[in-house]
């Protein structure tokens, strides 16, 4: 039986983990997080990741945690807060055969507070940064880029802010463009309401958006292959 959406109690769950964010309490209702979010959640990556490899062949939807799934634990070590779960739920399928959150890919998390959905990548790693910022010294990329952005942006998504304030020493303080120089990643995303996760139209939503997205999505991946083949 194909998937069509999460059961309504799924976004229930996520609001009593964040009132009860322990690994004590976790462990005992383990089995209303495998039949609420689990379950559906790996359902849902085989039923989109048959629509997105449609659209794209290469892409990769693994129904694993580590795959295109996310743990439910959270990493704590360098983080203030020490809650140990996460109270959203994380899918992605990621492009190519790079490291997953490296690779240009299809993404989206849900949680109590929204349904958040995006194309790109998300945080570049120094290697990435390097590789994006060589690519956009040639111009065609650049205007490429910047025409794309524009163009998610009249269709109502949205783009992250620059990370950097300042034009890196590279680059040409006269740069047409000059604001691209300064991201740290590069990515499309917009939101929809939390219980868009428990509709009949949520597969078919999040096709058409993933393909509305896809012009940044590939642009992204393109720019990954061009010189960061070791990521």
């Amino acid at each position: 039986m194909s998937f069509t959406a999460f059961p309504k109690a799924s976004l229930k769950f996520l609001a009593r983990i964040r009132r009860n964010n322990t690994k004590e309490w976790f462990e005992a209702h383990r089995h209303e997080y495998e039949m609420l979010i689990l379950e559906p959640s790996r359902s849902c990556v085989v039923e989109l990741g048959e629509h997105l490899q449609a659209l794209v062949p290469t892409v990769n939807a693994l129904p694993k945690v580590n795959g295109s799934l996310f743990r439910i634990y959270r990493d704590i070590r360098f983080s203030n807060d020490k809650t140990p779960m996460k109270s959203r739920i994380g899918l992605i399928f990621w492009q190519g055969h790079g490291k997953r959150m490296q690779s240009s890919a299809f993404y989206l998390h849900f949680s109590p507070d929204e349904l958040f959905v995006a194309a790109g990548i998300r945080g570049f790693s120094q290697a990435m940064r390097s590789c994006y910022r060589h690519y956009i010294k040639q111009a065609r990329h650049r205007e490429a880029l910047h025409r794309i952005i524009t163009e998610m942006q009249g269709a109502g998504f949205a783009i992250p802010e620059p990370k950097y304030r300042r034009l890196p020493r590279e680059f040409e303080s006269t740069l047409k463009d000059e604001v691209l120089t300064r991201y740290d990643s590069m990515y499309v995303f917009t939101t929809f309401p939390p219980d868009t996760i428990s509709s009949e139209e949520f597969i078919p939503l999040l096709y058409e958006t993933f393909e509305a997205m896809l012009p940044l999505q590939q642009w992204v991946y393109e720019m990954s292959l061009s010189g960061c083949e070791q990521l």
